[in-house]
């Protein structure tokens, strides 16, 4: 279940989304303009259209420097007033491009006749940790004056720590802000309280409540991140009590508090208090909030409403020009959640006529819902569809067909499929269901070939352990066979010896010994 703050880094995603197009095209914008001719007409709409604003965003390319774009603008007799250049700066940072919003900063912080504030370094301080690290962020913070050292400042510092899960930094800063009492307003408790829900320390939420109620009061994203913490610990009537409070105080919560709080009705199996709270949810959703209709149609689809979810899907078609890959991943998963399976192949076709990205987690959704209803043969058949079409097979990908081949107790393709999901990743994470399944087919086969190579694609990528070897001896046993220098190849392997690996090895010790390819050992 995605937390507020996870709702709202989703959202964010979805404003980078769009602005994507937006910048491409102010890039292909700024290129022609720099390249027409030049009549008197042409050279005035160029100038009302050219902005610094325009300039920054067509940088696009980290490598870019804002600063020459700026001294340029400032040659051209042009002015970079303060206020604008924070509008910039703001713009930046929500479409994630930190490197050229700090150096506009930086680049501030050398004019005279602009005069800096706190907060101008609280975002300062905040561009450094994401560009330069932790490091440079707390020695910027060291060596600020001392009158701008106050709530601001410390705030983004404190924000830094939480976002770095550094716990006692954390708290260490949040207790000095109080000593000094500049803890008052909501946003530095909105930290710490972000902090413990993460970190699943919810025994010490009540007493930041306490400290943050005795020194401010609490704001919406406050009441938001209490909703979180009562849907980990599964409680409903905390979270009802919490939306009261909301209510009495603020009036009214936003989407989010509606989304987090259908999480926990629907947790509990409160179907009608669910869709109530679903209802209100959609009442307070705007299309500037993009993500909100992906939360919804992905809750409805948990109460089993079909209706719901393509009412949501037409809505969305009708507002917005455009759906995104991940707008249509949250389709499909919604109508493969509802056992929909054509409905997904209709809205998985329509995305590869529209969206030029051959992103193979979209097709991965369906591919996935073939293989957990054992639609197998047509499992395969959409892979070679996704391949024709140009579709990359991700780790995910090879991961599916290997699941897919082991319901058919095809055990080296499943084993061919591993090998390639592996191989596309830096470091593989192993998949515990699929080591499992792997030797329940080759200990039900008896296949020693297949058993020993699997070892060899585990002892490829670092994983051997006891249980790795004694479900290779299983199989042996199975096959009524004896492994060929077993012991030498634990104690090469660094693997220990167990009770059960013993008997196992005095089990196959009688059995005459297997033979397998000498390319596998």
């Amino acid at each position: 279940m995605a937390t507020p703050a996870g709702l709202y880094a989703r959202l964010a995603g979805f404003r980078r989304t769009l602005v994507g197009d937006a910048v491409r095209f102010l890039d292909r914008q700024v290129l022609h303009l720099s390249t027409e001719s030049s009549p008197s007409s042409t050279s005035s709409a160029k100038k009302q259209r050219d902005t610094l604003g325009r300039r920054m965003l067509s940088l696009v390319y980290p490598k870019r420097s804002a600063v020459i774009a700026l001294r340029q603008w400032i040659e051209e007799g042009r002015t970079a007033r303060k206020y604008e250049l924070n509008r910039i700066v703001r713009e930046l940072r929500k479409h994630k491009r930190f490197k050229h919003a700090l150096e506009i900063c930086e680049w501030m912080t050398l004019q005279q006749d602009i005069k800096l504030l706190p907060g101008d370094y609280a975002v300062h301080l905040d561009l450094i940790a994401k560009v330069r690290g932790l490091t440079s962020a707390h020695k910027f913070f060291e060596d600020l004056p001392q009158k701008m050292k106050e709530k601001s400042t410390y705030t983004s510092l404190l924000h830094v720590y939480v976002q770095s899960k550094l716990s006692t930094k954390a708290e260490a800063l949040m207790e000095k802000m109080l000593e000094l009492g500049i803890a008052k307003n909501p946003l530095p408790y909105n930290h710490i309280l972000n902090m413990y829900i993460a970190n699943g320390k919810l025994d010490k939420v009540p007493l930041v409540m306490q400290q943050l109620k005795k020194n401010t009061v609490p704001d919406l994203f406050t009441y938001n991140l209490m909703l979180s913490a009562c849907a980990i610990s599964k409680d409903v009537k905390g979270a009802e009590k919490v939306l009261l409070e909301l209510n009495e105080r603020m009036g009214n919560g936003d989407w989010v508090t509606y989304s987090t709080l259908s999480n926990i009705y629907i947790n509990a199996g409160l179907v009608e208090k669910t869709r109530n709270a679903l209802k209100e949810m959609e009442l307070r959703i705007s299309c500037q909030e993009r993500s909100a209709y992906c939360s919804l149609m992905t809750l409805y689809a948990s109460v089993s409403s079909k209706d719901d979810v393509c009412r949501i899907w037409r809505n969305m078609k009708l507002t917005f020009r455009k759906m995104s890959d991940f707008e249509y991943s949250c389709m499909l998963s919604s109508l493969t959640k509802l056992d929909d399976i054509e409905g997904a192949e209709s809205i998985c076709a329509e995305w590869e006529s529209v969206s030029p990205t051959n992103d193979a987690r979209i097709p991965n959704i369906l591919l996935g819902a073939y293989v957990r209803k054992s639609m197998l043969e047509k499992a395969e058949s959409f892979h070679e569809h996704m391949l024709q079409h140009g579709i990359k097979p991700s780790y995910t990908t090879w991961e599916l067909l290997a699941l897919a081949s082991l319901k058919k107790m095809d055990t080296d393709k499943a084993l061919d499929a591993l090998q390639k999901a592996i191989s596309s990743v830096t470091k593989w994470t192993p998949n515990e269901e699929i080591i499992q399944l792997v030797f329940e087919n080759v200990e039900t086969l008896g296949d020693i070939e297949g058993v020993e190579k699997f070892l060899v694609i585990l002892r490829g990528s670092g994983y051997v352990t006891t249980a790795v070897y004694n479900s290779l001896l299983r199989t042996y046993a199975k096959a009524g066979k004896m492994p060929l220098l077993i012991i030498e190849r634990m104690k090469k392997d660094n693997v220990k010896i167990e009770e059960e690996t013993k008997k196992l090895l005095k089990m196959t010790s009688k059995l005459p010994v297997g033979k397998v390819s000498s390319t596998i050992l």
